[in-house]
């Protein structure tokens, strides 16, 4: 039986590119008057998506229209969806269509002027894919009975070469080779082999081995792998790459270079997803986004465990596709889940299991319907809970039922704002609630507060989310910030070597860069714990080391204590290495917990560069057990 034929003009297509796209049908067999056609670009009308044309012919621009056999141009009605959904249009013929006879469907404006395409044409989307496609239903008689469409189909490329993007670790060791990623990019952010001829590209770094001069072409692939670098000094290094055809340099996020060590800081997220990939129906190219175009080491699954949100067939489907992404040294992955529970009692949770193929815990089920349930179901070595948006009104949480063995970090910022403090309170990224349908803040989850009375968790940061108690966010109701990242400092990418350095806090939050940070107290490093007992000095003086590695100018250090800033530096350079005293007193500034712990400090920073990109430590703590309550007040004891 003979087919129809589907043909697109042109069929190689470049990300975000304004012109005129034919697609051109060649039916089979003949189509009646009347004959119903509904074509639809499988576009939702988000910014990076095939752009929406308009269907007024008067109007010379983003213009959909048909044109029949006979040279008649036919004009489209746009379809609205129950669900939404927009890029669906219909036509109906006013002829007959004869076997082999053409329609063409174009999208942009009726010149042949290539200016006029490119100025006033239609642009498309903004993301490379393989065989994209778009869907024409055919209904004869006209009365919106449609079957299976036919398909056209293009190849979206990478754009010109806008920047490069160097994908670099963030902590070496004096003399331990590494690997290095570059990737060519248009001005989307996609991959591309698409430069003029003859475009050489040089590497450069500071003490580069006298033997090696490299000069980089671009690849057709748009990446390329440089294995076996290495520093002979420690320090802080930026690769740089150069383009020698227009001198444009590029720089990659700083690299610490230590004189030896055992760890590295892998980068990922725990909780978000994207707003170019469903988390629900599109697993599997969401964590292909993470894994190879983010770059990202690890990555969690953050569906809501309602069965509304998430059936048992999406978490199956979920499930399967985080067990088969999970490569150790290449893309840890995580099987997770938001649970929701009462505000301020219970809050939001991020929960994560260690192991693969495990149930998702609903609220409506009575063994799973309270917090305090699942903690006692399960032990430290099952299951992880991360308390998150505490802050958020919709989703906050006091702290008052906090459990220290699950609960070893919290999510500091997402792309809604931070619960580190309020707004009053110098919030650099508060929740801002744009209407009043959107969500503020409720200062009883300030993390401050937690900490000042003795809860101990390290710092994490999560990404964008619009599912679940964040749905009001979307997209209009709320002040959204970048999405986040977190920093987890683990001997190696194993999901087994995070989970331990999670359990010890050895991890930070960023706003979305790859600032490279450290601070230690009397050589305690991130979430340490330390006590006067066994370091008798820390009572009359604590040594507070560092440095900051930005990857833009550090605007300020804020050195936080107790709940408050106390010691601040002002760099004004991307470097910064800090050594000061804190001599104050610990008898002075110790707080009171609410058990019978002893009293206590803790310090972390919070970095703020000039592009506004913010990075907090995870905070150290200090046990001084020679002062004991008496009273309501502080007094030594009777062994000091």
């Amino acid at each position: 039986m003979r087919r129809s034929i589907c043909s697109s003009e042109p069929s190689l297509v470049f990300a975000g590119q304004t012109a005129t796209w034919k697609f051109i049908y060649t039916t089979a067999q003949p189509l009646p008057k009347g004959t119903k056609l509904r074509f639809d670009l499988l576009s939702q009308g988000r910014p990076f998506d095939w752009e929406i044309p308009q269907t007024n012919l008067k109007e010379k621009h983003n213009l959909i229209w048909a044109l029949l056999p006979n040279g008649k141009v036919l004009e489209a009605k746009k379809i609205e969806t129950p669900q939404g959904l927009t890029g669906i249009f219909d036509f109906l013929l006013p002829i007959e269509i004869k076997t082999g006879e053409n329609i063409v469907i174009n999208l942009g404006v009726p010149s042949t002027s290539r200016e006029e395409q490119e100025k006033k044409g239609t642009r498309s989307q903004t993301y490379i894919q393989r065989r994209r496609a778009f869907h024409l239903y055919i209904d004869p008689k006209g009365k919106g009975d449609f079957r299976d469409p036919e398909s056209f189909a293009v190849d979206v490329k990478g754009h010109l070469l806008d920047h490069i993007r160097l994908i670099t670790p963030s902590l070496v060791a004096k003399n331990r080779r590494f690997d290095i990623m570059v990737r060519f990019e248009d001005r989307y952010n996609n991959l591309t082999g698409n430069a003029p001829e003859g475009t050489l590209i040089e590497l450069s770094y500071e003490h580069l081995r006298d033997n090696l001069s490299w000069k980089l072409f671009v690849p057709e692939t748009g990446f390329l792998s440089l294995p076996n670098l290495y520093f002979n000094e420690a320090g802080v290094y930026r690769i740089q790459l150069r383009n020698l055809s227009d001198n444009s340099v590029f720089f990659s996020s700083p690299i610490k270079c230590l004189v030896e060590g055992d760890k590295s800081i892998f980068w990922g997220l725990f909780h978000g997803e994207t707003e170019r990939y469903d988390s629900f129906d599109e697993i599997e190219p969401l964590l292909r986004y993470f894994r190879d175009d983010r770059a990202l080491n690890f990555y969690a699954s953050s569906c809501f465990e309602s069965a509304e949100e998430t059936t048992p067939e999406q978490w199956k489907h979920i499930a399967t596709q985080i067990a088969e992404f999970n490569e150790e040294g290449r893309f840890t992955t995580f099987l997770g889940f938001q649970w929701a529970g009462e505000p301020v009692e219970e809050g939001l949770r991020q929960f994560f299991y260690t192991k693969d193929n495990k149930p998702i815990l609903r609220r409506k089920d009575s063994k799973s319907n309270t917090l305090k349930k699942i903690f006692r179901s399960h032990t430290i070595k099952d299951i992880l809970a991360i308390p998150s948006f505490t802050m958020g009104n919709s989703s906050a949480y006091n702290f008052h039922d906090y459990e220290p063995e699950f609960e070893r970090v919290v999510e500091i910022y997402n792309a809604w704002g931070s619960s580190e403090c309020s707004q009053k309170e110098g919030n650099p990224r508060p929740i801002l609630a744009e209407s009043k349908k959107g969500i503020s803040e409720n200062p009883s989850g300030s993390l401050r507060e937690a900490l000042n009375r003795n809860c101990r968790f390290g710092f994490v940061a999560g990404g964008l989310d619009d599912r679940g108690i964040y749905e009001p966010c979307y997209p209009q109701e709320q002040k959204q910030y970048s999405a986040g990242l977190t920093a987890v400092i683990a001997a190696d990418q194993s999901r087994e070597s995070f989970i331990h350095a999670l359990n010890h806090r050895s991890c930070y939050a960023t706003t979305g860069e790859r600032i490279v940070l450290g601070i230690s107290i009397a050589g305690g490093q991130m979430g340490s714990e330390l006590s006067t007992k066994t370091k008798p000095g820390l009572a009359y003086n604590r040594h507070i080391v560092g440095y900051v590695a930005g990857t833009g100018i550090i605007q300020e250090i804020a050195f936080i204590r107790n709940g408050k800033p106390f010691h601040f530096f002002y760099p004004e350079q991307a470097l910064f290495e800090f050594a000061f005293d804190d001599s104050e007193s610990l008898d002075k500034i110790a707080l009171s917990s609410s058990d019978e712990r002893p009293y206590f400090a803790y310090y972390y920073m919070r970095v703020t560069q000039k592009d506004g990109h913010v990075a907090w430590s995870s905070p150290i703590w200090i046990d001084h057990p020679d002062m004991s309550p008496q009273n309501g007040k502080k007094s030594r004891s009777k062994n000091k």
